[in-house]
């Protein structure tokens, strides 16, 4: 029998899963229409002077190398001025199209100063962005040149002002020690005569350039050619090439800040060195800015500056520093052009480069401000100076040779022969009357060299002298140290070189002295001695002395140092870098280099006589100078100190440890110290005092903070007897020292409590004393403690005054009465304080006496807290 199976029903499903493939595909267009919109980027319009280099499609707009858009038309502006560059920017820079955003075409560029845009040889021209600030713009005007500071290229842009272009150009470079740190970026006309050259000075050497930094042209090669020699100079092939400028800073000056404004000086020599000074002219000369001052046909300085006052026109000049010796208090200027009479012309090229000032030297100190004279004044003296000079042997000087300082004549070989000894050579000069004064004692002559040629890292100058040096030689003078005139008839030394002068002198002009020492004080052979740091002679020997266990130091000094060498002089031993760091700042100083390698010598004078010390080598200059006294002093082992710790009296330095030793107990310190000359007299009595200052940390305060930084030191009382000692128990505890005319109390208890030292004493709330020191009474009943008031508040302190503890919080509680809480300021509440409270005006009749006691309530009596009577304080 076949069975008949049941049918299953199967309901229809509401969704099926191919709908999701449209539902999909329709968000996923969505999203990329809605990014195609987002991301189709910011169209803005570029004016252009042309087109020239752009192609549309082509030319992209780049942002630090970066594409960032692309131009997409080109059209001729309304005007026919230009043309409109459209260009569609990236949509992630619209944050930076901007009213001051700046655009420019970069494209290759290549001149005298160097190849610019190279990258576009390849790629193309290509348009440049600078990002700025303002409110959003889409029209935007093309900049001629790419701005001086671009994105990647920050740096320091300075002004420098010239009265002529010379050589330089955009791109001369800029240089500091040869080394190229910048670039000229532009130049303007400010006015007729003064040119104003922009440079940019690259970031990392931006803090070379101070505000008193000098900038002077070194363009091309310099050549200086005269009667007097040929002098060739030049700094480097792309300075001589494009031009260029160097400068010089001090480490020490403020930086500049941008747009700083500078002078542009025509050569090193201008920009340095020289004396400062006035003229004061009534305004009718013709004087401008870079008027040389001439001396002997001899150009010695210029006008650097001319303004306008209320007595007429201030020139500020200057005097180069090799001639600066002539400037003197009796100097003379006067103005002087081209001389034209029947006779002739005198100085025809000053009727094109205009009038001279005049130089005529004189004597005494210089001054800061001189007149213009109009006309040439009388010489002051008119009579030569006669001088006899003596030489081994003829360096080729013959009659008629000039005599020179510093390449101005100043006189004339007269006769030149044998002396009467036949061991050498004699001369006769001649020494005009403006120049006697420079003949001092000391002085000497040299033969000078036809030709020489100096070469080094600055380049290279070549000096040859005039026809009358080749023919009949020249002398040129070495002034000496003194300032003491020579007379007629002097003798005086010619050496044929500088180095033949330095041997001489070395060999024959030497002192000798020994010096004794404790240890060999890091000198060797050849060690330098300084005054003043300069080297004025050195170390000969150094022996070890075996009885007395110390140094025999053999020294050479120049006999030109003579005079130092009294019962005033001392001698130390230098360190190769002394740091003396404080709070008040730190202070290096470092040893010349060749006394930092092989030690050195200082020599230095006294105002009193060095008593017997002044063959003794001192370890530093601060035991030297004051003629130290030594003193030993003993401290509990547990006092931190060190050495070269102070000595302070009052805060005033006046001696310093020498050294710090544990003894053999271990139970003590055993310190050696100097107390300096001018304070040992005032602080070695027998019953001074010496106490160990560190800082103490506690409610009432930080006592002695700065020891935090210095660490601890000695504070030294004076005392009153009339005997010395050299040896001291030390203190731990800073003693009250009297020395504003305080009033001194003794205060007990019957225990300290919360009172410390430095806990304050008020009278009214105001503070008029405080607690120095404590300690227990010798029958152990009590403690006693040491206060002072303040000498303005002393009279309000009488034997009907009362003093109470007004330390921390004093709670008083009743069955009845309640709870009673007192308290004082914050300050008595955490540091303790004492109430000082007086019934009675003080007078002759109560006043009391120093160290007077005082028992110290535990509370206030409220009956205190009302008595006021007027006390005065002549009472």
């Amino acid at each position: 029998m076949t069975q008949v199976q049941t049918p299953k029903v199967v309901k229809k499903k509401l969704f099926s899963p191919i709908w999701l493939l449209p539902i999909i595909a329709l968000a996923l267009g969505a999203w990329l229409g809605v990014k195609s919109i987002r991301e189709s980027g910011v169209e803005v319009r570029i004016h252009f002077p042309n087109a020239t280099g752009m192609d549309i499609g082509k030319t992209l707009v780049k942002y630090q190398g970066l594409t960032v858009g692309k131009v997409v038309d080109i059209s001729i502006d309304d005007d026919l001025q230009g043309v409109n560059v459209d260009v569609l920017m990236d949509y992630r820079s619209s944050p930076f199209l901007n009213k001051a955003t700046k655009f420019w075409l970069v494209k290759p560029k290549a001149s005298i100063t160097g190849v610019e845009g190279l990258d576009t040889l390849f790629s193309g021209n290509y348009i440049g962005i600078l990002p700025g600030e303002g409110e959003s713009a889409s029209f935007f005007e093309a900049e001629i040149s790419a701005p001086v500071i671009t994105p990647g290229n920050e740096g320091l842009i300075v002004n420098i002002t010239s009265e002529k272009l010379g050589s330089l150009d955009v791109g001369s470079p800029i240089f500091y020690r040869q080394i190229p740190v910048g670039q000229v970026v532009g130049y303007r006309l400010d006015s007729s005569n003064k040119i104003i050259v922009t440079a940019f000075i690259q970031q990392q050497y931006a803090n070379l350039v101070k505000v008193d930094s000098q900038f002077w042209n070194v363009s091309g090669i310099s050549i200086d050619a005269s009667l007097a020699g040929i002098e060739v100079r030049s700094e480097s092939l792309a300075a001589i090439l494009a031009g260029g400028i160097s400068f010089s800073s001090n480490d020490g000056s403020i930086a500049a800040e941008n747009r700083h404004e500078f002078a542009l000086y025509d050569s090193e020599k201008q920009a340095f060195g020289g004396i400062e000074f006035n003229l004061i002219a009534n305004g009718t000369e013709s004087v401008a800015n870079n008027t040389a001052i001439v001396f002997r046909g001899i150009n010695i300085g210029r006008v650097t500056n001319k303004n306008l006052t209320n007595n007429g026109i201030s020139l500020a000049a200057k005097i180069d520093s090799k001639y600066a010796e002539l400037l003197a208090g009796s100097s003379s200027f006067w103005l002087e052009g081209a001389d034209i009479s029947l006779s002739g012309i005198n100085h025809p090229e000053r009727l094109l480069t205009g009038s001279v000032i005049n130089f005529m030297p004189g004597s005494g100190a210089p001054l800061q401000q001189y007149p213009l004279l109009a006309t040439k004044p009388e010489p002051l003296n008119s009579n030569k100076l006669t001088l006899t000079l003596n030489s081994d042997t003829n360096p080729g000087v013959s009659a008629g040779a000039d005599l020179r300082f510093k390449q101005i004549k100043i006189g004339t070989v007269q006769s030149s022969e044998l002396n009467k000894a036949l061991t050498g050579v004699e001369y006769s000069i001649e020494v005009d009357s403006d120049f006697s004064s420079l003949l001092t004692k000391g002085s000497y002559f040299i033969a000078e060299s036809v030709l020489s040629v100096e070469a080094n890292l600055d380049g290279v100058a070549v000096k040859a002298r005039d026809l009358s040096t080749f023919t009949n030689g020249a002398l040129s003078l070495v002034k000496g140290s003194s300032n003491q005139q020579l007379a007629n008839g002097a003798v005086l030394k010619v050496f044929a070189s500088s180095n033949e002068a330095d041997n001489y002198f070395k060999n024959s002009q030497l002192i000798t002295r020994q010096l004794f020492s404790n240890d060999a004080a890091d000198v060797v052979d050849g060690s330098p001695i300084y005054y003043k740091k300069m080297q004025i002679g050195q170390v000969n020997k150094v022996d070890w002395q075996r009885k007395s266990n110390d140094f025999l130091i053999d020294i050479s000094i120049q006999k030109t140092f003579a005079s130092l060498l009294t019962d005033k002089t001392v001698f130390w031993r230098n360190s190769a870098l002394a740091i003396n760091a404080s709070l008040s700042g730190i202070e290096v100083e470092m040893s010349p280099l060749q006394g930092a390698l092989k030690g050195g010598i200082t020599l230095g004078l006294l105002e009193q006589p060095a008593q017997g010390r002044e063959n003794q080598l001192y370890d530093s200059k601060f035991l030297a100078l004051s003629q130290s006294t030594a003193i030993t002093m003993t401290f509990p082992a547990s006092v931190k100190l060190a050495k070269k710790a102070p000595i302070r009296y009052l805060g005033h330095k006046v001696g310093e440890v020498e050294s710090v030793l544990l003894s053999k107990d271990l139970t003590e310190l055993n310190v050696s110290a100097y107390l300096y000359g001018d304070y040992a007299a005032n602080f070695n009595q027998q019953d001074a005092s010496f106490s160990i200052v560190d800082a103490q940390v506690s409610l009432a305060g930080i006592e002695a903070p700065e020891t935090l930084l210095t660490g601890p030191y000695i504070s030294v009382v004076p005392g009153v007897s009339t005997q010395t000692a050299d040896s001291f128990i030390g203190l731990v505890n800073k003693p009250f020292y009297n020395i504003d005319n305080a009033l001194t109390l003794i205060i007990t208890n019957n225990n300290l409590g919360s009172i410390n030292k430095g806990t304050a004493i008020f009278f009214r709330g105001i503070k008029v004393g405080q607690v120095d020191s404590y300690q227990l009474i010798k029958d152990g009943t009590g403690v006693e403690m040491t206060a002072h008031i303040e000498s303005q508040y002393k009279h309000l302190v009488n034997n009907t005054s009362v003093l109470w503890d007004l330390s921390g919080v004093k709670v008083d509680v009743g069955l009845f009465s309640g709870a009673q809480i007192e308290t004082g300021s914050l300050e008595t509440i955490l540091a303790g304080g004492i109430g000082l409270a007086t019934k009675d005006v003080t007078t002759a009749d109560n006043m009391i006496e120093p160290q007077h006691r005082f028992s110290l309530s535990s509370a206030v009596d409220p009956l205190w807290l009302e008595w006021a009577p007027k006390q005065s304080a002549t009472d």
